[in-house]
């Protein structure tokens, strides 16, 4: 029975195997896309993506259902948590100018089946965002012809009254699909200025919106004879915040358009905080305006804004209005079709998806055959699918991918930068650089090569520490960690912190409703896992970091992404069951793909060499210097015919 079993070395290797990160190029501004896009470009793009359907969809659906006008403190909770994951988004995408977005950062730093999974997800994220805006775009321009599409489908084609599906087949939202998938084949250039339209009308009407919603403000509409201004209480905020992410997924795009940029080291980062600032300050006005201008129970969760303007006598507004968030939405689909590929195309290029998904078209330099395909997926969705229902689904996605890019945040910032051995001589070995090392001492050998950094190196790490190493003011007191290698210390310590937050952030939203703990354990377990996580954050806090960087970084590093871990998982947890079984099952659907497919086509998996038995020991000599012994381990009954000894074969390092 035990033969069956697989053998210790077995597993490890099959564990270094998920968790292998990817090798990027030398050189990172290479690459088979058209980098046509400015900081202009890359801040409308991401404005597109934002200012659209959260807008003109989400801003009366959490009103009405979720949060009252408190809706616009979720919106600020919501920017601020995204604020945070949008630093960790800019340092990455100037540092790391490849398409891909979080899927990329992800397998730079954490490793490889991590990355899958959140692209994976993403995936969906970007499939039904793209059908929920379409749906949302069919059912504005119908209000506009007073529901006569709608009346006319379900006349001639039929209805259904199947959970979870639309009430009709919305022929509209799939053909508008359609003909955006068609302008996003043409290329980048085209989309950007397809987009730059769009955008251009769209802020026009939004700053229509706010003139004349603060005109038309009622304060009475806030008042304890309408509900009170938070009816749902703190709790129904955060929930209303977990649903506003999705407002704010558009940030998204620029990372995602990272290899297009002409100069990503300054247009990402640049981009990323004007575009989210602007859609920040869009929403919390417009979700002024709207609950002031009619009470937020009465509004219509599909086309809120322009009904709100119809049941003021102005109908004229309410027209406009609703042409205005159609053009808003048209951005919106143009952004999802546009990063959605690129991100399947990254996945491709890996070898971790269907290599089909990798060509690149010569002529338009853009993946066409993933815009066609996703394009197509789009479109179903939206024929068959209910707003609401897609709506649910999309901030689990989203919440999750920025959780693990504020983690790889921490990994990357404490990891020694990756520098190519020097190429040896022609001829003959490399020779060692001459070393400082003891003046006296005897001949020691070490089995380890941590061992061999801490004799030999020691002098040295005191005057200049690599990234991951612990800092000289604390090696006195946690001197036992100097033996881990760098940055080993800092990976246990991410997990350990996210493990705590996860723990804290359950007994926060479980402990009193589902759990139903004792105030004693309630407080006893939050001051528990609040101590693991400060623990964690202090010992990642101790140890060197990378400095002097030309590119963009996150300032407060760890804490920043530690307390956007902390708001993403808090988030998450407050989302609906269903959300989190959906998610389960398209979870589960990855790890057959991954493993059926990615784990075997893998370019790391063919870059990795054989596996060779190969001891080797290490000799520190007192003046220093180092020999390595390398024996190839031969079979008893098969001597190494031909080898020399290895006590004279040895290799200088």
């Amino acid at each position: 029975m035990a033969r069956w079993l697989p053998r210790s070395a077995d597993l490890t290797r099959f564990c270094q195997k998920l968790n292998r990160v990817k090798t990027l190029e030398d050189d990172m501004m290479e690459t088979s896309f058209n980098r046509c896009l400015s900081t202009i470009d890359l801040t409308l793009l991401g404005i597109g993506g934002m200012v659209g359907s959260g807008l003109y969809v989400l801003t009366g659906t959490v009103a009405k259902e979720i949060a009252g006008p408190a809706v616009i403190v979720s919106f600020i909770i919501a920017g601020f948590a995204s604020l945070l994951a949008a630093l960790c988004y800019a340092e990455f995408g100037a540092r790391v100018p490849k398409t891909g977005s979080a899927y990329m950062f992800t397998y730079v730093s954490v490793g490889e089946i991590w990355a899958f999974l959140i692209g994976w997800n993403v995936l969906l994220e970007y499939m039904i965002g793209g059908a929920a805006v379409a749906r949302a775009w069919s059912g504005y321009l119908d209000s506009i012809f007073n529901h006569k599409i709608k009346n006319f489908t379900e006349t001639h084609v039929g209805a259904w009254q199947v959970p979870f599906l639309a009430h009709y087949p919305d022929f509209l939202a799939a053909a508008i699909l359609l003909v955006a998938t068609a302008f996003i084949s043409f290329g980048a250039k085209v989309s950007s200025w397809l987009n730059h339209v769009f955008s251009a009308i769209s802020m026009g009407v939004i700053l229509f919106i706010l003139i004349m919603g603060f005109i038309l403000a009622q304060p009475k509409n806030w008042s304890a004879q309408e509900g009170g201004f938070a009816p749902y209480g703190l709790s129904g905020i955060m929930a209303g915040t977990a649903t506003c992410f999705y407002a704010f997924v558009g940030f998204d795009v620029i990372a995602a358009s990272s290899e297009e940029a002409r100069n990503p080291q300054r247009a990402v980062p640049r981009a990323i905080a004007f575009s989210l600032g602007l859609a920040t300050g869009a929403y919390i006005l417009v979700s002024v305006v709207l609950t002031l201008m009619v009470p937020w129970h009465t509004l219509d969760p599909d086309s809120a804004l322009a009904d709100a303007f119809y049941r003021r006598g102005y109908a004229w507004a309410g027209f406009l209005v609703a042409a205005g968030s159609i053009c808003a939405m048209n951005t919106v689909l143009l952004s999802n079709l546009f990063s959605l590929p690129r991100i399947v195309y990254a996945m491709a290029e890996d070898g971790l998806f269907f290599q089909v998904f990798s060509r690149v078209h010569p002529r338009t330099q853009v993946p066409v055959v993933g815009i066609v395909v996703f394009g197509l997926l789009m479109a179903l969705l939206a024929l068959v699918f209910d707003l609401e229902a897609l709506v649910q689904f999309l901030s689990i996605g989203t919440l999750l991918a920025y959780t693990f890019v504020a983690a790889s945040i921490i990994v990357l910032r404490f990891q020694q930068q990756k520098v190519d051995p020097p190429a040896p001589a022609a001829g003959g070995r490399p020779s060692p650089e001459p070393r400082e090392g003891p003046s006296a001492g005897e001949l020691k050998e070490y089995e380890s090569f941590s061992d061999k950094l801490q004799l030999v190196d020691r002098d040295k790490s005191k005057e200049h520490r690599e990234p991951g190493q612990l800092k000289a003011a604390f090696e006195p007191y946690l001197e036992f960690l100097s033996d881990f290698y760098p940055g080993e210390v800092v990976t246990v310590a991410v997990v350990t912190l996210m493990v705590s937050a996860i723990c804290l952030c359950s007994i926060l939203v479980f402990g009193n409703t589902h759990l139903h703990l004792p105030t004693w354990s309630y407080s006893l377990l939050l001051v528990l896992f609040s101590l693991g996580f400060l623990l964690s954050l202090l010992l990642i806090w101790a140890h060197e970091q990378q400095h002097g960087t030309q590119t963009f970084q996150i300032p407060l590093v760890p804490l920043s992404p530690a307390l956007s871990i902390v708001l993403n998982i808090y988030l998450m947890l407050k989302l609906s069951y269903m959300t989190w079984l959906r998610f389960a099952v398209w979870l589960l659907l990855g790890l057959l793909v991954y493993f059926g497919y990615g784990i075997w086509h893998s370019k790391e998996n063919l870059r990795e060499p054989r596996p060779q038995r190969v001891s080797a020991r290490y000799v520190v000599f007192p003046s220093g210097s180092l020999e390595e012994r390398v024996q190839a381990v031969q079979p008893s009954s098969q001597p190494a015919a031909g080898l020399p000894d290895t006590d004279t074969e040895d290799c200088k390092r």
